[in-house]
């Protein structure tokens, strides 16, 4: 039988990202590769409806690590149970594919060698979710074959603003933020009141996230299966 995939994320937060979350959640289903539900809240929300939900299931992040505070904060708060039918995965990472993504959507925004680049992520309060982001740096730096400092608008320090500065301070001429996270929210308008030259659309929409989800799912259906 083929584990349901429970997408997970916190929406509470505006219109626009509840959108982009139920978007990203038909997309997947319409791959046709696996049943989808949706279970988009708090944690209390999410925990209580999860419950509602027949195993074997496989609880999958709609968010990246480090990306956004809230839905970390909500998913470390679920709980199974003891649940034999159901696992979770890790949020989505440095993935390659993934961070070729971003670095293609830093050329798209305007960005050229020379120019600076800041990560801009969420923060949180996983010491697991800041190594990722140390590691999607390490790997665009790489892709790019240029420096790329790292910010946080939440959580952690330094503040996408003070990155932002630092660079403009060390006469870099143009300044582009890449944000680290998967879909559009509120917290798009203070990155774009930073001052930097460009900023880069959210991870979603993209075929490739449609795909790392199918991956996270396939990995827990064979945790399930062992």
């Amino acid at each position: 039988m083929v584990p349901t995939m429970v997408l997970v994320a916190d929406d509470s937060r505006d219109a626009r990202r509840k959108e982009a979350l139920h978007g990203l959640a038909g997309a997947v289903a319409d791959r046709g590769e696996v049943p989808v539900v949706p279970v988009f809240g708090s944690s209390s929300e999410v925990n209580d409806t999860v419950r509602t939900i027949e195993g074997p299931i496989a609880v999958v992040p709609a968010f990246v690590a480090g990306g956004d505070l809230a839905s970390a904060e909500m998913f470390a708060g679920l709980d199974l149970n003891g649940r034999v039918d159901a696992c979770s995965t890790t949020p989505l990472g440095a993935v390659p594919s993934i961070v070729a993504d971003l670095a293609n959507r830093l050329l798209d925004s305007g960005w050229r060698k020379g120019d600076g680049v800041v990560l801009a992520a969420d923060g949180g309060n996983d010491q697991g979710e800041r190594q990722v982001v140390a590691d999607v740096v390490r790997m665009l730096s790489r892709r790019l074959g240029s420096p790329v400092q790292i910010g946080y608008l939440n959580g952690w320090a330094p503040t996408v603003a003070d990155a932002v500065d630092r660079l403009c301070r060390n006469r870099q001429a143009r300044v582009s933020v890449a944000a680290w996270r998967l879909l559009e929210g509120a917290d798009d308008g203070r990155l774009r009141s930073l001052g930097a030259a460009s900023v880069t659309s959210p991870l979603w929409p993209s075929e490739l996230v449609v795909d790392t989800l199918l991956a996270q799912h396939r990995a827990a259906k064979a945790r399930l299966a062992a």
